[in-house]
């Protein structure tokens, strides 16, 4: 019982505290390694063009949308090892 209530709990802070620090890095350091911020804020650009919000809504919006692409990216990671486990 306590074993499920830890692997769950390190899952909730995997998702809601590392992804999002994962994501701004990753974000940060292709911006760093010269990747063209168009590329990078895509999302953003795309929300932004058609509803014409500010800025901020627009970074905002892409670092959601590289939180999700990390969350995703995990899950995948970790149900192909769960699988080969069994």
């Amino acid at each position: 019982m306590m074993a499920v209530r830890s692997r769950t709990m390190l899952g909730l802070i995997a998702v809601f505290v590392l992804a999002p620090v994962l994501a701004f890095v990753i974000m940060t350091a292709l911006l760093l390694f010269g990747v063209s911020p168009q590329f990078v804020f895509l999302p953003g650009f795309f929300l932004k063009a058609r509803f014409h919000f500010p800025n901020f809504v627009a970074v905002l919006s892409s670092g959601i949308a590289w939180w999700l692409v990390v969350v995703a990216v995990w899950v995948a990671l970790r149900s192909a090892l769960r699988g080969t486990h069994r």
